[in-house]
């Protein structure tokens, strides 16, 4: 799950270059996700595993519909509310991870788990730069709707969990595949109304978006959800953002502040403590241990 984060936090690369609208941009991101992943599994003899029952291919139809939600929520609220402010509400999604893990399915969460959990947060808080802005926030209307976009794109995110353990049968493979596939139908008619993208570049972009980050990440991801309890995921979630803003700063040289990289220690400290805690052994799905091999 942490491989999965660490891609994924490179995001902002590809769509930054691609210079295409949000919805544009998920189209396209799922349409070379889907691509990728069926010569990926025509090439390791696993396009069997794309058939599933009923119950099974709900359940995978259901982690599409809220990847694709959660992808246009977020790209539509950056405009209105600014990047950090939409990076921390989004981030708030790991309560309801833990909240709904202890609600629905009885799982014990420690004190220990609830503190790393905040404390993860606030470091994530200073890291964006929230904290310390010149930048005076008006209440206007369409702030209002951006933080509304944040917060139900986050609660949408934090079903995912849920589904993937749900989907313990499915492996990592074709809960993505099909996760891709419900975004392309949900989507397809924007760029058809709207236009395809001009240049050579555009193209080149998205398809590394869609075949990386919507193809390699997601298996990996679902594969990582799967196997870990819901409170370890919400921490482990964490890891996204914190790559995010240490490959914004590589790339494009955007120099953090001393709070921005105190909040980054803070986050990395929160993280390692996660992971030297989590050596236990849990037992996977063989299409999810396959997944994470490939």
């Amino acid at each position: 799950m942490v491989a999965g984060g660490l891609v994924l936090g490179t995001i902002g690369i590809f769509v930054e270059e691609a210079r295409q609208d949000p919805m544009t941009t998920v189209f396209f991101r799922c349409f070379f996700g889907m691509l990728a992943l069926s010569l990926w599994g025509a090439a390791t003899g696993r396009l069997h595993e794309l058939k599933l029952r009923w119950q099974e291919l709900t359940v995978a139809l259901g982690a599409g519909v809220l990847i694709v939600l959660n992808w246009v929520l977020f790209f539509a609220a950056i405009p209105r509310v600014s990047i950090a402010i939409a990076t921390v509400l989004f981030h708030i999604q790991p309560f309801f991870v833990i909240g709904l893990g202890a609600w629905w399915l009885g799982e014990r969460v420690s004190k220990a788990q609830v503190i790393a959990c905040v404390v993860a947060l606030a470091g994530l808080v200073l890291a964006t730069g929230l904290i310390g802005s010149k930048t005076s926030l008006i209440a206007t209307s369409s702030y209002q709707t951006g933080v509304a976009l944040c917060l139900v794109g986050a609660v949408a995110y934090a079903g995912l969990p849920f589904i993937a353990r749900k989907a313990k049968r499915v492996s990592s493979f074709a809960l993505s595949w099909w996760q891709s596939a419900v975004g392309v139908l949900l989507t397809a008619w924007w760029p058809l109304w709207h236009g395809l993208p001009q240049t050579t570049t555009a193209w080149l972009w998205l398809a590394g978006l869609g075949s990386i980050h919507s193809g390699i990440a997601y298996v990996v991801l679902y594969a990582g959800m799967s196997q870990l309890r819901t409170s370890r995921v919400a921490l482990l979630q964490f890891v996204y953002p914190l790559t995010a803003i240490v490959v914004d700063r590589v790339v494009y040289g955007h120099q953090l502040t001393a709070l921005q990289t105190v909040g980054v220690l803070i986050m990395a400290g929160a993280l390692w403590t996660v992971r030297r805690d989590s050596k236990r052994v849990c037992k996977m799905p063989p299409g999810a241990q396959a997944s994470t091999s490939a």
